[in-house]
């Protein structure tokens, strides 16, 4: 299962919708949320995956994830792989984990949009805003057609066209809910220049901060 990814809310009111529909999700999830305390023992008592971001641990998520898919559970990933930096909220140019999973293991891949999750916490914020209640609305699409990749050698050129596929029919999902267009050019981090992962409004490395009377503001 594939969603889009605008808010810290996600993977709960995705669970939600997995569970209504009977496929108990087993996420993938940055290691660093197992580490606290008593929620991340719950997520290890519930089988969820932690992923060692930007280390070669993460190829472990990866077999992990393959051999959760081999034994017949619901693995959602959300292949933008962390929260959308488009301003509008629609899916950014993506990684390519699912596409490699999706593509190893020859299963379906089915793509789903969401919208709400926002309302109740926007990208990167740390205010919650439960009241008044929030709609959100999920659609799943028809399995992502990859059968024709399924012979090529996974490299770069293959991993990537799965990827764009994936997010086109996550795009398409969206535009059906919001009932508008996204944009013809997908967001990309790092023509934009901003970090590909953590806040992107945070203080980048290197950069002061502005000044006033010669004293940091």
């Amino acid at each position: 299962m594939c969603p889009n990814h605008i808010s810290y809310v996600d993977p709960f009111a995705f669970a939600h919708f997995l569970y209504d529909n009977g496929h108990p999700p087993f996420f993938l999830a940055k290691s660093e949320v197992f580490r606290v305390p008593v929620f991340g023992r719950l997520l290890t008592s519930a089988q969820q995956i932690p992923v060692e971001r930007g280390t070669s641990e993460a190829a472990k998520a990866f077999a992990a994830a393959v051999a959760a898919i081999r034994d017949g559970k619901c693995v959602p990933i959300f292949p933008e792989g962390t929260l959308t930096r488009d301003p509008k909220m629609w899916p950014m140019t993506g990684r390519t984990g699912a596409a490699r999973v999706a593509l190893t293991t020859r299963c379906p891949v089915i793509p789903v949009a969401q919208w709400g999750p926002q309302e109740i916490q926007k990208p990167y914020a740390k205010a919650l805003h439960v009241f008044p209640v929030k709609t959100m609305r999920m659609l799943a699409g028809p399995p992502v057609d990859l059968t024709d990749l399924y012979d090529r050698p996974l490299d770069s050129a293959t991993l990537h066209e799965a990827t764009d596929r994936i997010l086109d029919a996550i795009t398409s999902q969206l535009e059906e809910l919001r009932g508008e267009k996204a944009p013809a050019v997908r967001f990309d981090s790092r023509i934009a220049g901003v970090p590909e992962i953590g806040n992107p409004h945070g203080r980048r490395p290197g950069k002061s901060a502005r000044t006033r009377n010669g004293r940091p503001s």
